[in-house]
């Protein structure tokens, strides 16, 4: 059986920016537009490599407006954007493992409210909340 990722952990990575000042980012992440609260669901799975992941879905129009705006915002204020498509998903855990691959691909979670983003620091595994703005 996999070992699960810590619920601690849990996170949907809208952009990723790597070693980025945090204090330029808190300022250009203080202005972006709201799309307002929103409700997603975890439903289905699958795997990236040996990461097994739950997929998101639910109001994704919202969420991909948050998305784009953060990082449209970013990419205005001097950061590299990233332009891969966006596959929002929540990591559940890094060893594959085929019974979890099986048990996601047929998960339908219960909707849960979206009404915060957080500007996260990952260092050394461990995660930060640096700063989060309601929706």
């Amino acid at each position: 059986m996999s070992k699960l990722t810590p619920v601690d952990k849990w996170h949907l990575t809208l952009v990723f920016l790597g070693d980025a000042p945090a204090a330029p980012v808190l300022d250009i992440l203080r202005d972006v537009p709201s799309p307002g609260p929103f409700e997603l669901r975890l439903t289905g799975g699958g795997r990236f490599g040996s990461a097994c992941w739950a997929g998101v879905d639910g109001d994704l129009a919202a969420l991909n407006e948050l998305r784009n705006s953060v990082r449209d915002a970013l990419t205005l204020g001097g950061f590299p954007s990233d332009n891969r498509p966006f596959h929002p998903h929540l990591t559940v855990s890094y060893r594959p493992d085929p019974a979890l691959r099986q048990t996601l691909a047929g998960y339908a979670g219960q909707p849960w409210p979206v009404t915060e983003y957080s500007l996260v620091e990952s260092a050394n595994g461990q995660y930060e909340r640096l700063a989060t703005w309601p929706l």
